[in-house]
Formats: C-alpha cells, sequence, structure tokens
C-alpha cells in the first residue's frame, strides 16, 4: 500500500463504528412491527436448511445465529444485523476506494456508503440486499487485487465471496456478468484462464448447496423466481409493455442511491473522465439495465438494482472528488435521512395523509394476538389463506402453542407456508379459517370480525370463521 491510499482505515473505522452503534441504540426503541419477509426469514433460521421456498439461505443463517446468541427473538435482534452488516461494508468499500483512488476517496466512499438512502433503510429492517452486500464488497475488492496481482489467493477468495453474496440473493450473479464484461472489454480486468477457472470454480463450490437443494425440491426458488419477473411465463412477453413502470423504476434509483450520487453516476456512464474507478461501471450498468428491461416488461421494485450501488458508491465519489462541493450536498442529504428514518420509527403512528406514515409496519402484531386469543379460547387450530397473516402468526404465536397452517394450495404452493404447513389431511374437526370471505363449500358461522384499522391490513375486511377441516380441504 502506497502512501496515499494508506491513512484511512482509523478514521473510517471510528465513523463506521459510530454509526453503527448509533443505530442499534435507536434500532432498540423501534416501534414498528416486523413486515411480512422479515417474519418470514426469522421463520427459515428456526430449522437450518440449504435453501428456502423463494430465497437462498444465508439471511435465514444470519438471523437464526444472532438469535440463538442473544437467547432472544425480539425484533431489535432480528434486525440487529442490518446495521453492523452495512457498516462493514462500507469498510471493505473504502479499502476498494483507497486501492483506486488513495485516502481521500476511501474516507468518503466509507462516509457516502453509511448514508446511503438505501443504507439508512435497510438498517432499520432486514433484508436479503443487507445481507449480500459485504460478501459482493469483498468479491469487488478480492477481483480488483486479482487483476492487481494475478495471484491465486485471490481468485478463490473472490469466488468464495461472490458464492456467499450469491446465497444472500441471487442478484450477486451480476458480479460473474461484471467480471466477464470487464474481462472483456477492459484490458485492466483480464486475468488468466487458470484464475478464472479458480474463481469460478470457488463461486460454484460456495453455491453447490443450495443449487442441490433447489434440484431436490422442484427447482422451487427458481420457480418462484420466475413468478417475480413475470413475463417469462406469458406466451407474447412484448404484448404488455410498461414503459411507465420502466421510467417509474429509473427515477426511483435517485432516491435508492441518493440524487447527487445517481446523477455522478450517470455523468461516468455517459461524459466521465477516465480514472480507475471507472472501470468499476461494469459492475454498475448491467444491473440497472436489465432490471429496466424487467421493468419494461412486466415490473421492478426499487431495489432490484442495489448490487449496482456497491462499485457505484466508488465510482460517483470518483466522479465527484473534484467537485467537493457536491460531495458534501450529498453527505448532507444523506446524513439528514439517516437521521430522519430511524426518529419516524420512534412515532410510526404519525399521520401523513389521515394514514400513519409506516403504516405498512403496524396493526401486524396486533391482528394476530386477536387470532391467537380466539384460537386458545376455543381450543382450535388456525387457518389462514394469507401469506402475510400467516407468516406473523408464526412469530407472535411462536410461544403459545397454538397450531398454525396455512390452507391447503390450489395447484402448486405459491409461498413458503403452502408449500411446508399447508393444513394436513390428519387434522380433522373444526377449524379457526381467517380469511377476508367465508371458504366457498359448507356454512361456516362468522366467529368475530377482526378490528384491521390503522395499520397494514387497515384496507381489508378480515374475518374469524369456525370451518371443518375437511372442507378445506374439499375445496382445494
Amino acid at each position: 500500500m502506497t502512501r496515499s491510499e494508506g491513512g484511512w482505515f482509523a478514521p473510517a473505522l471510528v465513523l463506521a463504528v459510530f454509526v453503527t452503534v448509533a443505530r442499534l441504540v435507536l434500532l432498540a426503541f423501534n416501534r414498528t412491527d416486523l413486515f411480512v419477509d422479515e417474519s418470514q426469514y426469522w421463520f427459515w433460521g428456526q430449522s437450518f436448511a440449504f435453501g428456502y421456498y423463494s430465497k437462498p439461505p444465508l439471511i435465514a443463517w444470519v438471523i437464526g445465529a444472532v438469535t440463538s446468541l442473544a437467547g432472544s427473538d425480539s425484533t431489535f435482534w432480528v434486525r440487529a444485523p442490518g446495521p453492523v452488516f452495512h457498516g462493514a461494508t462500507a469498510l471493505i468499500l473504502g479499502a476498494l476506494a483507497a486501492r483506486l483512488g488513495g485516502r481521500r476517496a476511501a474516507l468518503w466512499v466509507t462516509a457516502s456508503y453509511l448514508t446511503l438512502p438505501m443504507v439508512a433503510l435497510g438498517s432499520l429492517l432486514i433484508s436479503t440486499d443487507t445481507i449480500m452486500a459485504p460478501f459482493f464488497a469483498a468479491a469487488l475488492y478480492f477481483h480488483l487485487r486479482l487483476t492487481e496481482t494475478r495471484a491465486g489467493i485471490f481468485a478463490l477468495l473472490a469466488g468464495v465471496m461472490a458464492g456467499l453474496a450469491f446465497l444472500a440473493k441471487y442478484a450477486a450473479v451480476y458480479f460473474v456478468l461484471g467480471a466477464v464484461l470487464g474481462s472483456i472489454l477492459i484490458p485492466a480486468m483480464r486475468i488468466p484462464l487458470r484464475q478464472w477457472l479458480l474463481m469460478l470454480g470457488a463461486f460454484v463450490a460456495a453455491i453447490s448447496p443450495n443449487i442441490l437443494w433447489n434440484l431436490n425440491n422442484g427447482l422451487a426458488t427458481a420457480e418462484h423466481t420466475m413468478d417475480n419477473v413475470g413475463w417469462v411465463r406469458e406466451a407474447q412477453p412484448l404484448s404488455n409493455l410498461n414503459p411507465g413502470g420502466m421510467a417509474e423504476f429509473f427515477l426511483s434509483q435517485f432516491a435508492v442511491f441518493g440524487p447527487v450520487l445517481f446523477a455522478a453516476l450517470l455523468w461516468a456512464v455517459f461524459r466521465g473522465a477516465e480514472n480507475r474507478a471507472r472501470r468499476l461501471l461494469v459492475f454498475v450498468v448491467p444491473p440497472v439495465v436489465l432490471v429496466s428491461i424487467q421493468a419494461l416488461l412486466n415490473q421492478a421494485y426499487a431495489n432490484w438494482a442495489a448490487s449496482a450501488y456497491f462499485a457505484g458508491t466508488v465510482v460517483a465519489v470518483a466522479v465527484l472528488l473534484p467537485r467537493p462541493r457536491w460531495l458534501s450536498a450529498s453527505l448532507a442529504i444523506g446524513t439528514t435521512l439517516s437521521l430522519a428514518l430511524p426518529i419516524v420509527t420512534l412515532m410510526p403512528w404519525l399521520d401523513l395523509g389521515g394514514q400513519p406514515v409506516l403504516q405498512r409496519y403496524l396493526g401486524r402484531t396486533d391482528l394476530s394476538l386477536q387470532i391467537l386469543a380466539l384460537a386458545k379460547e376455543r381450543g382450535l387450530p388456525v387457518v389462514t389463506d394469507r401469506r402475510d397473516v400467516i407468516a406473523d402468526l408464526f412469530y407472535t404465536g411462536r410461544d403459545t402453542g397454538v397450531a398454525l397452517y396455512a390452507a391447503p394450495p390450489h395447484g402448486r404452493p405459491t409461498s413458503h407456508y403452502e408449500q411446508s404447513y399447508a393444513l394436513p389431511n390428519s387434522v380433522q374437526g373444526d377449524v379457526l379459517y381467517v380469511a377476508a370471505t367465508p371458504p366457498s363449500c359448507g356454512n361456516a358461522p362468522t366467529v368475530q370480525a377482526l378490528d384491521t384499522s390503522g395499520g397494514a391490513y387497515a384496507k381489508l375486511s378480515l374475518s374469524a370463521y369456525v370451518v371443518d377441516a375437511g372442507c378445506l380441504h374439499a375445496d382445494e
């Protein structure tokens, strides 16, 4: 490491630790319920497997390990890995920036990443993007070292880190795509065939347990991924183009990455001056372009290109280093948002347009408590046809002893709960069925209309019915 590259780590470490600890302290006072995906990840973490219905397994392993070590399944411990993983990612990207642009670049990258909008939000909840982040960043770093040294150890490390990122979220395949494009387009990123084979071999070895799990479970995760993509199952995928959806996705990236930094990325793509960091665009452009195409063909969520912004942070900061006022403006925006978001979680009932600001994170526990109380009062197992309801029931009712089941699916299971916890034929007699409408079979009496006001279910009318289990099976 040269003198220009050194001297960044100590101040960056202090900053990352300070921000991480502050986020953990604020997280302890977070008043929101777990979102449906968070509850599902927690549930997966209760039993070790090499794969789960809709996602690869690493997020479940992390949550399971953290809650076991903490001896608590509280929302704090479920979400605690978020700030820690993002803090680690900031330091890894700082190391990457130090090699490409020196000490100043490293410090700005560390600070900028810590205050990205997607990181501020990702530090308040637990998601696969967050678990992927440090491993994807480490793969980028070791790939750079591989291109510098051609050393086999860096090929192995890059492959293993990319594989671990893939075990967090399949979007990590964009690393492999970026490395291939780099070898084709940029002479400085070309590596010998032997190192390529080492890197790919390590990657395949790391992901192979999940691939084998999928093959042994009817390609469940692949099927779910195709469901999300949507257009691949259509006979004429070009018949329903959605240009408005593509524009919405693209504009949303200014909010995900930050307006100044995303503008800097666009500048780097179309007009940026040559610098060493610009080579990282091979890891940035493909996910943004491909997800934009996905949005055009069907739909895409704002975070689906999140993997672009690990390398993207380094590239954007390199563009803005000669323009310190813009860097400062970006940091000010990110810091303001990073302070505002956790404060809102302390008062999530604050109204905006007549609805709580964080409506989707409220009311889930309350509904589950209503259902569980009815089930215990009547001594009945609970069955529901809603994934969001059963996800929180398993979390909130984890110590109640109430039996919980998903309604038998019509055709292929559409959730983990339908796949593994559908009402079995062995359950006989009455069950408590929770749904928006009574089952089409029989005359199920309504036990109670459930209170869904003021939270995630505010627009739904849910009721509990006493139904014979055989009726639900007959309705399959």
